[in-house]
């Protein structure tokens, strides 16, 4: 007996879904590590929480950058941490194991994922391209020959592809995402207050007030952090116009890609997505009024997936109930 799992393996957050039980793990891609002995300290959510707030004998840190693994050895005990969390009984032997890729990673990059999968305790190990995991964790019917177009905003990168009959015609790989936001929150807080903020407050601003468009009613809130200048603590107020105003950038570069998407795009496939529009998912598609930004660039409907969180765990779970087809081909 096996369990077969497929795993996100996101820059921000890492999903796991277990085949015949559905996702059974969604925890912040973040190790805590001890600096002297590099042995584990916390893994997931414990170890976010640490993010800024160590002692000097530990490190919180990411093990992914933009999408792929910067740090090999804790990408490894990270995988390590969640395959065992849903592999408990003994009895079961290694799993098969389908994890999640950014399109645009190079074949070093792909290899690295593999062997830091097997490491971990995977018996084979099948990698799957983000936007065709999404595109079909969100239901979009691949299988036939219209064109289906997602746009999957992750912490790391942005992918986006249009897909018919089971294939990707047009894919682009952004290494933009969710964290660069929050990083220009944190410069845009510098630059205009002096304030110095974690990763951790700048992403909780982007989620409490961040936004594509204007606001029917502009939000605002109350930001702590470190004077740059004095360097004592303080707080001020920012409003939602000047979170936009920080996420201007990130946001168009975002909006060009796709609109370079739908430029690469053959005029067949072109006229199915006048009517069938453009998908969003990622935990990024949620940045209030972005699927409204991107109908405006494009003149194209667009609608932000049930449950973009999830959609590319989902879509690795729809892989393991027909994993024989998948390994045929490596999409």
């Amino acid at each position: 007996m096996s369990h077969d799992i497929g795993i996100d393996l996101g820059t921000a957050n890492t999903v796991v879904f277990v085949r015949d039980r559905g996702v059974v793990v969604n925890e912040p891609s973040v190790v805590a590590i001890y600096n002297k002995t590099r042995k584990v300290r916390a893994v997931g959510l414990e170890a976010k929480k640490m993010l800024g707030r160590t002692p000097g004998n530990i490190t919180a840190l990411r093990p992914m950058k933009d999408g792929v693994i910067a740090d090999f050895e804790v990408t490894e005990a990270m995988l390590r941490y969640f395959i065992n969390k849903v592999c408990k009984n003994p009895r079961f032997v290694p799993p098969r194991v389908v994890i999640a890729v950014p399109s645009g990673i190079t074949e070093v990059e792909r290899r690295a994922v593999k062997e830091s999968a097997i490491h971990a305790g995977a018996r084979e190990v099948l990698l799957l391209q983000e936007p065709m995991a999404a595109a079909i964790g969100v239901g979009l019917p691949i299988d036939e020959p219209i064109a289906n177009m997602i746009v999957d905003i992750g912490g790391g990168t942005t992918e986006i592809a249009i897909i018919s009959l089971s294939g990707i015609v047009f894919t682009k790989s952004l290494r933009v995402g969710g964290d660069q936001m929050d990083l220009s929150i944190a410069n845009y807080l510098k630059k205009n207050y002096n304030l110095l903020i974690g990763e951790r407050m700048s992403e909780d601003i982007k989620i409490a007030i961040g936004s594509a468009n204007p606001l029917e009613k502009e939000l605002s809130l109350d930001v702590k952090g470190r004077d740059t200048i004095s360097g004592l603590p303080r707080k001020v107020t920012i409003s939602s116009v000047e979170i936009r105003e920080a996420l201007q950038e990130t946001i168009s570069s975002i909006v060009e890609v796709v609109r370079q998407a739908l430029d690469q795009c053959p005029p067949e496939l072109a006229a199915d997505l006048v009517d069938r529009g453009i998908v969003l998912a990622g935990g990024g598609s949620m940045i209030r009024h972005l699927d409204r930004k991107l109908s405006e660039e494009t003149h194209l409907p667009v609608i932000v997936a049930e449950d973009p969180l999830r959609a590319v765990a989902n879509g690795t779970g729809a892989v393991l109930q027909n994993l024989s087809f998948w390994l045929k081909e490596e999409y």
